[in-house]
């Protein structure tokens, strides 16, 4: 297995079981009109530790790597909101210019989960 896949899953598993850990983080970047918040945030972390553990097996990896892009796709509104208002995360207030500057990570991020799970499995011409 290519260490970027298995360092990819380590990633997902990671941030998804974070959600479980620290939701009211990620309920902070969630607009104020969403009212499943809590619920959201629970989804997204079994979506991320179900695909983080999905693209570890072929039979599973290409689902579970579809799952992650959209599952990227998803959530990436909420990040521009939480660089537009802000957040606290433990009382501390992140500083603007970092949530701005972790937004492009999330093609980054899609790109890392085609190229690593998706494209990787297809034969050559």
């Amino acid at each position: 297995m290519p260490i970027s896949r298995l360092l990819l899953a380590l990633f997902f598993v990671a941030a998804g079981v974070n959600h479980f850990l620290s939701p009211e983080t990620y309920l902070k970047i969630l607009p104020s009109h969403l009212k499943a918040g809590a619920a959201l945030i629970w989804i997204s972390g079994v979506a991320e530790v179900l695909g983080g553990i999905g693209i570890l097996w072929t039979r599973t990896r290409w689902l579970a790597a579809l799952g992650l892009i959209l599952l990227l796709i998803a959530v990436f509104p909420a990040n521009i909101y939480g660089a537009l208002h802000g957040m606290n995360v433990a009382g501390w207030a992140v500083p603007s210019w970092l949530l701005w500057a972790r937004l492009p990570f999330q093609p980054l991020l899609i790109a890392w989960v085609y190229f690593a799970c998706w494209k990787a499995d297809k034969p050559p011409p």
